[in-house]
């Protein structure tokens, strides 16, 4: 207990490290761009736009009700997920210069990717209000649970993200096995086609037992399409889910820290 409140106490000590982290995270991203922040609402607006033109047409008879915000309502999270975790993986073999010179708890390097990444979620669903604006899609007062499923998120994507950050360090190929991993995630997470488009059976109990994306999705669509209040088994499954992961990602973290040194 004592040392679970050290390390709490040491993650408030170093949360100014922490932000500005993040803000050069932010700004490097945006650095010489003439639109600056505005890539991070118009990103996701262009892909959705060419995605809903290529796949509507395709999943017209499954009466998806508001094809663009089912659409984005997908994507806003998955690339949360997906753009935060890869920048996770080399958060601390890219700090190596600064981690040999002076002491800091190597985890800050991890948590200010995941946070970079929230951040652009958040314009992302920016993006996504507009486009239920456009597309005359009803508003209602679940939107503002919106941040109990990014807390879900975030919490899972940061055990994920410390998972890949540690095993990094000692088996470079990892970046490139999970590239092709999230490639594979994309496909098996109903973000562009509905659930029922695929056959019943093995693969619909898997994706919907055994991927995490498919909880936090399903609730954020309950907010921006079906205006109401997710079921609680989806909440219950993704908090677990996130729950999970992050210890996990914090007892392989922990265990192979001290090794770092040696391998960066």
């Amino acid at each position: 207990m004592q040392l679970f409140i050290a390390r709490i106490k040491g993650f408030i000590k170093y949360r100014d490290l922490m932000g500005q982290l993040v803000a050069r995270d932010i700004k490097l991203k945006y650095r010489r761009s003439v639109l600056g922040y505005l890539w991070s609402v118009l990103n996701p607006l262009f892909i959705m736009t060419i995605m809903a033109i290529v796949f509507s047409h395709m999943f017209l008879r499954d009466n998806i009700p508001n094809y663009p915000v089912y659409l984005m309502s997908g994507q806003v999270l998955f690339n949360f997920m997906n753009l935060s975790t890869k920048a996770a993986i080399g958060s601390i073999t890219g700090s190596s210069a600064l981690l040999k010179k002076t002491y800091l708890p190597k985890y800050v390097f991890t948590v200010s990717k995941i946070t970079s990444g929230l951040v652009d979620c958040i314009l992302s669903f920016i993006a996504l209000l507009m486009v239920m604006l456009f597309t005359g899609a009803s508003f209602s007062w679940h939107l503002i649970l919106f941040p109990l499923i990014i807390l879900q998120e975030f919490i899972f994507n940061l055990g994920l993200g410390l998972f890949l950050a540690a095993t990094n360090v000692f088996f470079r190929d990892i970046q490139y096995i999970y590239n092709a991993i999230t490639t594979a995630w994309l496909y098996l997470t109903p973000m562009f086609y509905p659930i029922e488009a695929l056959p019943g059976g093995a693969l619909q109990y898997i994706i919907v037992h055994c991927n995490p994306m498919y909880a936090y999705i399903t609730q954020l669509r309950c907010l921006t399409l079906y205006n109401c209040v997710p079921p609680i088994s989806m909440v219950i499954y993704g908090t677990l889910d996130a729950v999970i992961i992050l210890c996990f990602g914090i007892w392989i973290f922990l265990k192979k820290q001290d090794n770092f040194i040696l391998y960066i």
